[in-house]
């Protein structure tokens, strides 16, 4: 879809120095040329090259071309993750990249898209994001975005070091894992695949109400954000529901609200000797990771037994109600006195 362009460009000097100066803007700007003679200077008719050399950077490849139109629609109305190369044809750091900038393209494709726009014709585009030398590569973070979400892309040229760079963000920029109540065996199993599954066990709801046991979730909520690049699961307990996983993990019975992180494929677990809080649980858990906190193989070898548990509407715990009691029909000239015991 390239729209032809033509330019008219004369070089003075000698006959062998026009030439050359000719062949060398060929070169760099792959561009159709043909020779005029005006004036007994030598000049080049560049046809259509400056539009369609852009076409022809990324032709064939994973890499968007885009334009101001396609870089709204495609780039800031999607939920996607981009980065976006301004370049120039002539331009030989962006020839370089190219064949790497593709590669990378292919490789992050269904997770990242790569666009390239052509800064030499879509001047307004590329001032507006600051661009001054070739080729230039903004990231656009996924999520809602806007032109003030571009950010400056600090890393390497190869197609690994592009990936890499993007792999990064990908994983900086996922969601956290849930935080699940334990309601059944399907969600422990879930949880014991991952390679550890802290599990924290909370008060009653009769003794925390909604609003303890909130905090508590929140504080597990917190570290499921923190430690998100890791393949970690997440779950809760109303204390003594699960009470075979509360024995196997030593914290069942008493001092609610606890924890245990155990490992399926180890059969082993660890349980939170210190306090339930943010600061708490995140030494904890930080030990655990490099190896330093204390473990203990889980009895048999096995995974303990879950049972079915009623989900948490959300709200605080109401006391059963009692049926009354009519003692209207109740005669005391039945009660034996003491003289009969």
């Amino acid at each position: 879809r390239s729209r032809a362009r033509v330019l008219v460009l004369c070089f003075q000097g000698s006959p062998e120095l026009q030439k050359e100066k000719a062949l060398q803007l060929a070169n760099n700007a792959s561009v159709v040329l043909t020779g005029l003679k005006m004036n007994m200077r030598l000049c080049i008719l560049i046809v259509a090259g400056l539009v369609s050399a852009s076409t022809a950077f990324y032709s064939n490849s994973d890499v968007i071309e885009l334009n101001p139109s396609s870089f709204a629609s495609q780039v800031l109305n999607s939920d996607d993750m981009w980065l976006v190369e301004f370049y120039a044809p002539w331009c030989a750091h962006c020839k370089n990249l190219a064949p790497h900038w593709a590669s990378a393209a292919t490789e992050l494709k269904g997770r990242a898209k790569l666009g390239a726009l052509d800064a030499t014709v879509h001047t307004i585009q590329s001032s507006k994001y600051g661009v001054q030398g070739f080729p230039t590569i903004k990231f656009f973070p996924p999520g809602v975005k806007d032109s003030s979400s571009a950010q400056e892309y600090d890393g390497g040229r190869t197609s690994g070091d592009i990936i890499s760079w993007a792999e990064t963000k990908l994983v900086l920029n996922i969601d956290p894992p849930e935080v699940k109540q334990l309601v059944g065996e399907e969600s422990f199993k879930e949880c014991t695949e991952k390679q550890l599954c802290t599990v924290g066990f909370l008060p009653h709801i009769l003794d925390s109400g909604a609003a303890e046991r909130n905090k508590y979730i929140d504080i597990l909520k917190d570290m499921a954000e923190k430690y998100k690049t890791r393949p970690f699961g997440w779950l809760w307990s109303e204390g003594a529901v699960q009470t075979k996983l509360e024995e196997a993990v030593d914290v069942g019975g008493f001092g609610y609200p606890a924890i245990a992180t155990l490992n399926g494929r180890k059969m082993k677990y660890a349980p939170l000797r210190g306090s339930f809080s943010k600061e708490g649980v995140d030494e904890f858990l930080r030990a655990l990771t490099v190896g330093r906190g204390g473990t203990t193989s889980l009895r048999g070898a096995s995974l303990p037994s879950v049972v079915s548990a009623e989900p948490w509407d959300g709200k605080d715990g109401q006391l059963p109600v009692e049926d009354d009691i009519d003692l209207s029909d109740v005669s005391l000239d039945d009660v034996p006195s003491k003289d009969e015991l």
